[in-house]
């Protein structure tokens, strides 16, 4: 076997052990379906067998617990939806939903340690990578149905190809991003910037502009314009295809909006209200730990040569200021391949593998624990199947 591939089986042994582990009491409980009916996977299945159709959906509204509301679903974009569709012929939908997010969880520590390497980001790059899929709530949603590791595989492939200025695939896989959850278009303006900041670096270095004398005597300045960055268009194009299928399903262009389960983002640390709808509760500190990691991921990366990176954190952290939402550790999942790249020299070191090894029961505790509580009340199956 070429040393290589070592690396990669390696990864795929750690995602499925640490997944089965995470799996065991439920199964041996008998009690797998508890699996199945974490928030919020099977609201996911519902697109997958309607296509967000309305008539189709009245077919299937069978589960008192479901919104009833067609409209509702349109708060969950399509890709997710879409590979759980083609996962249902080999298996059915919910062991679909469940395969689809193991699947983009092995694709993505794959995809996430080939990036280490490329870019030199550590020494360790299989010990970053094993770390990286440990952050207690990414172990969470990463056993579960969740489009998260879809998420941030695309998001980071985009970012990865963006950098070695492929912007085709980095407009396109952006582009996927974006069909999966919304905060993917947050990839667009952080490429613009990054085009502005390189653009203007190299004009003032004289590297990327040519100051050419006129026959009066007048400086003209040439500025090569890169016509492959209009690939990137494809990002918020993709969202306005996402839109245009809403309007051809409910007649509705921003049905996205019209569904009552988008959060709000009303005002900075707006999550510090416990009365709002998607808070409900005051014991929010470890909120503030989530916040502090992730602006200093942005101030750390400002001094990094990926500058999509810097700009990227820094856009998606000053918007998750602003997320009215109890379960801010979910929301900023996406942060996080970039805070272990930031830090990485802390979370390599020896120290840090100390800690994380006592830690290791507790983590496993903890999903256990959430594992068992944020699940929907299913009790007629039949719309799942």
């Amino acid at each position: 076997m070429s040393k290589r591939i070592v690396p990669y089986c390696t990864l795929l042994l750690v995602v499925l052990t640490s997944t089965m582990l995470a799996w065991a009491p439920f199964i041996m409980r008998g009690e797998f379906p508890t699996v199945y009916k974490h928030f919020d996977g099977p609201l996911y299945i519902i697109p997958a067998k309607t296509g967000y159709n309305p008539e189709a959906f009245k077919l299937i509204d069978r589960e008192p617990t479901l919104p009833h509301n067609p409209l509702y679903y349109a708060a969950h974009l399509p890709l997710y939806p879409f590979f759980i569709y083609l996962g249902s012929f080999a298996g059915g939908f919910l062991k679909s939903m469940v395969g689809v997010t193991l699947l983009s969880t092995i694709a993505l520590s794959w995809f996430f340690y080939y990036l280490l390497k490329k870019f030199n980001s550590t020494k360790h790059p299989l010990l970053l990578t094993t770390l990286f899929l440990f952050l207690p709530r990414f172990l969470v949603v990463r056993s579960v149905g969740s489009p998260e590791p879809l998420f941030i595989l695309l998001i980071l492939s985009s970012l990865f190809f963006f950098e070695k200025k492929n912007y085709l695939l980095a407009g396109l896989l952006g582009g996927l991003a974006t069909m999966t959850k919304t905060p993917g278009i947050l990839l667009f303006p952080a490429y613009i910037l990054t085009i502005i900041e390189t653009s203007l670096t190299s004009f003032w270095q004289a590297e990327g502009a040519s100051r050419i004398k006129t026959d009066s005597g007048q400086a003209r300045v040439t500025v090569f314009f890169n016509l492959k960055w209009l690939y990137l268009f494809l990002i918020p194009l993709s969202l306005l295809a996402v839109f245009g299928l809403y309007y051809i399903q409910y007649d509705d262009f921003f049905a996205y909006f019209h569904t009552g389960g988008t959060v709000p983002m009303p005002y900075p640390f707006s999550v510090f209200n416990s009365s709002a709808q998607w808070v409900g509760t005051a014991w929010l500190e470890d909120t503030l730990f989530y916040f502090a990691l992730y602006l200093s991921t942005a101030v750390v990366l400002w001094k990094s040569k990926y500058r999509s990176f810097f700009y990227f954190s820094f856009i998606f952290v000053t918007s998750l200021l602003f997320i009215q939402h109890r379960d801010i550790s979910r929301y900023s999942l996406p942060l996080w391949p970039l805070a272990c790249i930031a830090f990485e020299h802390i979370f390599t070191s020896k120290k840090a593998l100390l800690v994380g090894v006592i830690l290791f029961a507790g983590i496993y505790m903890y999903t256990w624990n959430f594992l068992g509580s944020n699940v929907m009340p299913i009790s007629e199956w039949l719309p799942f199947l």
